[in-house]
């Protein structure tokens, strides 16, 4: 009878270790993996990127089939909710677009026409603000601001 026992307790904990590294990869392997094509879409390259401290960093991504840019702040360890934003800002056209709130890993996606434009953009996540200011046009050299608030 001792042996029996043995046996089922033994089953019983290989079921209970198999069905926990079951159940673990699955939640593992559902995680979400935010890049800026992930957020922009496939289509999008990333042109240029500023780090957001050591907290993440803002993707400038483009379209060269709409002409469409992109912006998107990813967070370098997603968790618990945060203030964050992104925009991006066409100064010749006046065309912005812009995403902010408390997130858990990205803020974004934020899209405008900007082909042939230089192109200002940034985003933060809690207190760390980055900006890029006439970026992306051979016309002007960039400008990158990095402030903590």
């Amino acid at each position: 009878m001792r042996i029996v026992r043995n046996v089922a307790a033994l089953g019983a904990v290989t079921a209970l270790a198999v069905g926990s590294t079951v159940a673990l990869s699955t939640t593992a392997s559902a995680a979400p993996n935010v890049t800026p094509q992930g957020v922009c879409g496939k289509a999008y390259k990333t042109v240029n990127s500023v780090p957001v401290g050591s907290l993440g960093t803002v993707y400038l991504t483009y379209n060269s089939s709409n002409g469409q840019n992109c912006v998107a702040t990813i967070r370098a360890n997603p968790g618990t909710a945060k203030l964050m934003s992104a925009y991006i800002y066409v100064p010749a056209t006046d065309a912005w677009a812009g995403d902010d709130g408390s997130f858990t890993s990205y803020a974004g996606p934020g899209y405008v026409y900007g082909k042939g434009y230089c192109v200002s953009w940034g985003g933060s996540i809690a207190n760390v603000y980055v900006s890029v200011e006439n970026s992306n046009c051979a016309a002007r050299k960039e400008q990158r601001v990095t402030e903590i608030r």
